[in-house]
C-alpha cells in the first residue's frame, strides 16, 4: 500500500514538473513573439511616424513603406531615402506613386518613361537622390496601385497647385515616347476626378500634351468663340493660377520644373492673340 502512495505521489510530482516546464516555455515562446512583433512594429512606423507628413499614411503609405523596405531594408528610415520638408517628401511621395501609375496603364513600362522619370529627377533632387528614387520607383512597379484610394487621399490633404502640378507631370510621363496612349489618359483622367482637379483644369493641360484644333484654347480654359475680352480675362487667371510661385513652397526645383505649364499658358495666349490680331 505504502509503495502504491509513492508511485502516485512521484507520478504526481512528475506531472506537475513538466506542466510548469511546458507553461514556462510557452511563456517564453509568447514573449519572445511579442518582442519580435514589437520590434516589428517599430521598424513599420518609422516610416507612417515621426511626423513625416499625411502621406505616410493610409494607401501611400503602405506603398512607400513597402518601397523602402524592398529596397533599403527594414530599418531604412524614410527620412533619409525621401528628404526635403514634410510638405516636400508629401508631394515626391505622390509623384513617385502615380509615376508608377501612369507608367503601367498601358500594359508595359517604357524604356523612354522611365528615362522621363530619371530625368526629372536627376534635374531637380541630384545624382544621389535620384538614384533612391528610381530604385524605389522600380519597387512600387511592382505593387498593385489603388488608384482610386491614393487619389482621393491626395485630395484630401494636398493643396490645389500642387495638384495641378502633379497632373502636368503625369502628362509629361505620359507623352514621354512621344504618343499619348488612350489608356494612359484614361488613369490620368481619374486621378484628376478622384483629387478633385476641376474638368476645366483637366482639360486645359491635357490641351497641352495632347494637340488638337482648338488647343490654345482649351489651354485657357475658354471656347474658340470667346471674345477678344474674354480670353484676356481667362489669360489673366490662367497665369495667376499656374504661377511657379504658389508651388514655391514645395522647393526651389520644383518651382523651376512648374515654370513649363505657365510658359505653356503664354504660348497658347500669343497663338491666340496673333490669329485674332488684338
Amino acid at each position: 500500500m505504502s509503495s502504491l502512495l509513492a508511485i502516485i505521489v512521484i507520478v504526481a510530482i512528475v506531472y506537475f514538473l513538466f506542466r510548469n516546464v511546458n507553461k514556462t516555455n510557452v511563456n517564453e515562446s509568447q514573449n519572445n513573439t511579442e518582442k519580435y512583433s514589437r520590434k516589428k512594429g517599430r521598424n513599420y512606423s518609422k516610416w507612417i511616424g515621426g511626423g513625416l507628413g499625411w502621406a505616410f499614411g493610409g494607401p501611400l503609405g503602405a506603398i512607400i513603406g513597402f518601397a523602402i523596405g524592398s529596397a533599403f531594408g527594414n530599418n531604412s528610415d524614410s527620412k533619409e531615402y525621401i528628404g526635403g520638408t514634410t510638405q516636400q517628401r508629401d508631394f515626391n511621395v505622390s509623384l513617385l506613386v502615380l509615376s508608377a501609375a501612369v507608367m503601367k496603364a498601358d500594359g508595359s513600362v517604357k524604356k523612354s518613361e522611365l528615362d522621363f522619370v530619371k530625368r526629372f529627377f536627376l534635374t531637380n533632387f541630384g545624382q544621389e537622390r535620384a538614384e533612391k528614387y528610381i530604385l524605389m520607383l522600380r519597387e512600387i512597379l511592382k505593387q498593385d496601385i489603388q488608384v482610386y484610394e491614393v487619389s482621393q487621399q491626395i485630395g484630401r490633404f494636398m493643396d490645389y497647385s500642387s495638384k495641378l502640378q502633379l497632373l502636368h507631370y503625369l502628362f509629361g510621363i505620359a507623352s514621354a515616347d512621344g504618343s499619348t496612349h488612350e489608356n494612359e489618359i484614361d488613369v490620368i483622367s481619374v486621378i484628376a476626378k478622384y483629387m478633385g482637379i476641376s474638368s476645366a483644369d483637366f482639360q486645359s493641360i491635357k490641351a497641352m500634351f495632347v494637340q488638337e484644333v482648338d488647343s490654345a484654347y482649351k489651354i485657357l480654359g475658354i471656347d474658340s468663340t470667346a471674345t477678344d475680352d474674354e480670353i484676356k480675362k481667362a489669360y489673366r487667371e490662367m497665369a495667376k493660377k499656374y504661377h511657379p510661385d504658389k508651388v514655391a513652397y514645395l522647393g526651389e526645383d520644383v518651382r523651376k520644373s512648374a515654370e513649363q505649364k505657365l510658359q505653356e499658358v503664354n504660348e497658347a495666349y500669343e497663338k491666340i492673340r496673333k490669329q485674332r490680331g488684338f
